[in-house]
């Protein structure tokens, strides 16, 4: 299935919840796991997607699909998707209503320590300060 677009959600978790669950928080893991899922399945990510409580009935979420731009959506697991949608079930009925996949990555995650958790709140505290996450 050569040519398959495929959109990355992440999650847009705040800062604040980094100690409690730093997946969640880690938006360039998030989003390095649904590269490497579409890159293993021999497709190609086209579009990087994060939100926070986003209703499943949005336009900018649906924009790219009708657009032409995206065949299917993936996210690292469903405890991401969960965070980034209000309604996971609402999200999936609206998917197969329009015809559109919907797959988690489901691989392992990053392991966090301190030094870990550190860069992840430089990198994302500090973004208007130049700071590239390096």
């Amino acid at each position: 299935m050569d040519g398959v677009r495929v959109a990355a959600i992440a999650s847009l978790t705040p800062l604040e919840e980094l100690d409690r669950d730093p997946f969640l928080v880690d938006t360039r893991s998030q989003h390095a796991m649904c590269d490497r899922w579409a890159a293993d399945q021999g497709y190609v990510v086209t579009r990087r997607l994060l939100f926070y409580g986003l209703r499943p009935d949005d336009r900018g979420l649906w924009s790219d699909v009708d657009a032409g731009h995206v065949d299917l959506f993936v996210a690292p697991n469903e405890r991401v998707l969960a965070r980034a949608l209000t309604s996971l079930p609402v999200f999936l009925a609206e998917c197969e209503r329009r015809g559109v996949r919907l797959e988690t990555a489901d691989l392992a995650e990053p392991a966090y320590d301190t030094g870990t958790k550190a860069n992840v709140h430089r990198r994302l505290s500090m973004p208007t300060a130049g700071y590239d996450g390096c």
